[in-house]
């Protein structure tokens, strides 16, 4: 098995009226996210996050405003994925990305990560999410996309 690399990107796909896409985790039904993976390889993470979203939904960041927000947050692995680390290793480093759509559209989630998706407005997503720094996030969205209409 190769392990993953404690390297991650979270991306919170919302709508321009803050409506947030989550998904439903596969592995833990129940537990909802953003799109979110850790990078592969020496891809730059702009390119983590261009791939974790289109191999998660099947959208195309690439055709909308991909936005890094140049934040990162260092956290403890959850026991139940620390095998799928290096051994030894405790913590990830995760960068957060917003990717803006100008409407919520369909997606198409990948099975063996997600059993399903939903649109909700920014604060139920940010509710229903297991992760305090996705949470974080989603709450940081309305200040967000303010600075970026701008």
């Amino acid at each position: 098995m190769a392990y993953k690399q404690p390297v991650s990107a979270l991306i919170v796909i919302h709508t321009h009226d803050l409506d947030v896409l989550l998904l439903e985790r596969a592995d833990y039904p129940g537990y909802w996210q953003s799109v979110t993976g850790s990078r592969d390889g020496e891809e730059s993470l702009r390119e983590t996050a261009i791939r974790e979203v289109f191999e998660e939904t099947g959208l195309d960041a690439r055709g909308h405003t991909l936005t890094d927000w140049q934040q990162q947050n260092v956290y403890d692995i959850y026991p139940k994925w620390i095998d799928r680390y290096p051994p030894g290793t405790t913590h990830n480093t995760e960068h957060v990305f917003s990717l803006e759509l100008p409407t919520a559209q369909p997606v198409q989630v990948s099975p063996r990560e997600h059993l399903s998706y939903v649109w909700l407005p920014w604060r139920e997503a940010a509710d229903k999410v297991f992760s305090p720094s996705n949470r974080a996030a989603i709450l940081q969205l309305p200040e967000r996309a303010q600075c970026q209409q701008k």
